[in-house]
């Protein structure tokens, strides 16, 4: 099995700045892309951005200039650092990791998810 942790959410004010970590745990051979999903109250969920085992990144548009991803494969640890935090950006965010697994057969890739972390931007 895999579990996906997530840290870092909390209540900043509006300009301010968080570090979102995801660590994941388990039976893992490799992970692949790893990104940051986020879902506002009444919203689908959305894609924040993501990054490739190679580095490759991606954002919406949403937060370009504004948030970072970054990836940690020796501790299988994504990161979304937020700057210039707006209310608009207040949402619970998720972690999301395509994780291979050896099996007895070959090897499984399969998507895992974090339990999600509440951000509030509010003065």
């Amino acid at each position: 099995q895999v579990q996906l942790v997530e840290s870092g959410g909390g209540l900043v004010q509006p300009g301010g700045s968080l570090r979102l970590s995801c660590a994941a745990s388990g039976s893992i051979f490799s992970i692949g892309t790893m990104g940051w999903y986020r879902q506002a109250p009444g919203n689908q969920r959305e894609l924040v951005a993501d990054i490739t085992a190679t580095g490759s990144t991606n954002y919406a548009d949403f937060v370009k200039g504004r948030f970072t991803i970054s990836r940690d494969n020796t501790n299988n640890t994504v990161h979304l650092q937020m700057n210039s935090l707006k209310p608009e950006d207040t949402a619970v965010y998720y972690c999301q990791m395509s994780v291979v697994r050896r099996r007895s057969y070959g090897f499984l890739k399969e998507d895992y998810w974090g339990q999600g972390t509440q951000v509030t931007v509010s003065s």
